[in-house]
């Protein structure tokens, strides 16, 4: 599988993200340019591996941030993981 045919799947992880985001304690104005940052700043991997491996840690962060929304729980912001998971994108 060719990089360009993982287009549609960070495509589809990133917008079901910006969705949970929604959702997200500390509001959407605080989550959107995060996710957006931390996308960015894989855009340029070309490595198929290394793609997968990006998709991989959205789907990690997509299940703390749907466990947030839903339970309404939530630590400091520079304490939690989920931060750390969407730094790390």
């Amino acid at each position: 599988m060719a990089a360009s045919s993982l287009r549609p799947e960070v495509i589809r992880i990133y917008k079901e993200l910006l969705n949970l985001g929604r959702e997200y304690p500390l509001g959407y104005d605080y989550f959107r340019p995060r996710l957006y940052k931390a996308f960015s700043a894989k855009a340029s991997l070309t490595d198929e591996a290394e793609i997968k491996k990006g998709i991989e840690q959205a789907e990690y962060v997509k299940k703390g941030t749907s466990f947030l929304a839903d339970t309404g729980s939530f630590c400091p912001p520079l304490t939690t993981p989920l931060y750390t998971e969407i730094e790390a994108l």
